[in-house]
C-alpha cells in the first residue's frame, strides 16, 4: 500500500451567512453542471461510506484509521451539499428529478455482492479525485464564482484528494487472495460502466437544469458538450488520468498532488 497524505477532517460550514444566488457563477453551463453534480452527492456519498464500511473489519490499523476519517469527511461533504441543494431549491431549481434518479440507481445496487459496490465506489472516487485535481490546478474555473460556493468546492476537492486512495486500498485488501487478472477485470469493467452512466446521466441532469433557466434545444446541448469536451473541457482534460486507471501498477498516489492541497484556499466568508 502506498503512503497517503494523511486525512484531515475539517468540519466547515458554507453558504450559511449569505445564501447563494441562482446564478452563483458567471457561466450558466458551469452553474448547471456543478448544481447537477451537487444534487447527486448526499445519496452518493452515503453509498460510498456503506461500500467501504462493508470491508473495514480486519483491515490493517492504518487503513482502518483512514477509513474512519474517510467516513467523517464524506459525512461532512454530504451535509454541505445537502445545504447547498436546499439553497438551489429555494431559488427555484427543481432538483427532485435528479434525486429520484439517483435513488433509483442506488436501489439497483441493493442485494448485489458488496465487492461490486466497492469496485463502483473505487471508480467513482477516482473520478472525484481527478476532477478535484483539475479544479484545484485551474483556479480560473471558479474565478468568477460566489466566494462561499467556490470555497465549498475547493474544500471538497482538497478532501477528495486526501482520501483518494482509501476505497482503492480497501479493494486491494479485500481482493488480496484474488488472481491479479480477476482483480483488474472487475475494476476495469466497473470503471467503464461507471463512466458511461456518470457522463450520460450528468449531461442529462445539466440539460434539465438549463431548461429551468430557459436554455433549451440543440444550442443548449452544443454548449454543454463544448464546456465538457472543448473549452474549458472539464471532462476532456481528465482523459489521461482516466486512462491511467487501467494501466499496470496504477495506484491513486502515483500522482502526488499534495502541493495542490497546501495551496488551496477554502475558508468560508467571515462575518
Amino acid at each position: 500500500m502506498a503512503a497517503s497524505t494523511g486525512i484531515i477532517v475539517r468540519d466547515l460550514r458554507f453558504n450559511r451567512k449569505a445564501r447563494p444566488e441562482r446564478a452563483w457563477i458567471n457561466d450558466p453551463i458551469a452553474n448547471a453542471w456543478h448544481n447537477a453534480l451537487s444534487a447527486t452527492f448526499p445519496r452518493g456519498e452515503a453509498f460510498f461510506i456503506e461500500s467501504v464500511k462493508a470491508f473495514r473489519d480486519g483491515t490493517p490499523p492504518r487503513l482502518e484509521a483512514e477509513i474512519r476519517d474517510f467516513i467523517k469527511q464524506e459525512v461532512n461533504h454530504s451535509r454541505e451539499h445537502l445545504a447547498f441543494n436546499r439553497a438551489a431549491a429555494d431559488v427555484g431549481y427543481d432538483m427532485s428529478g435528479i434525486d429520484a434518479h439517483v435513488t433509483k440507481m442506488l436501489d439497483m445496487t441493493k442485494g448485489r455482492p458488496p465487492i461490486i459496490n466497492l469496485a463502483a465506489t473505487m471508480a467513482l472516487e477516482h473520478f472525484t479525485a481527478i476532477m478535484a485535481h483539475l479544479l484545484l490546478s485551474n483556479p480560473d474555473l471558479m474565478a468568477h464564482a460566489d466566494h462561499d460556493v467556490a470555497a465549498m468546492w475547493r474544500w471538497h476537492a482538497v478532501e477528495e484528494i486526501e482520501h483518494k486512495a482509501v476505497a482503492y486500498d480497501t479493494y486491494l485488501h479485500a481482493t488480496k487472495a484474488w488472481p491479479r487478472r480477476k482483480r483488474w477485470m472487475l475494476k476495469s469493467i466497473m470503471m467503464l460502466t461507471i463512466t458511461k452512466n456518470f457522463v450520460g446521466h450528468r449531461i442529462r441532469d445539466t440539460l434539465d437544469l438549463l431548461k429551468q433557466d430557459g436554455i433549451t434545444g440543440w444550442k443548449a446541448r452544443v454548449r454543454v458538450m463544448w464546456y465538457l469536451f472543448g473549452t474549458p473541457g472539464v471532462l476532456r482534460r481528465l482523459i489521461p488520468a482516466w486512462i491511467a486507471y487501467f494501466l499496470p501498477g496504477f495506484h491513486p498516489w502515483n500522482q502526488d498532488d499534495r502541493a495542490l492541497i497546501a495551496a488551496a484556499q477554502f475558508e468560508p466568508a467571515a462575518g
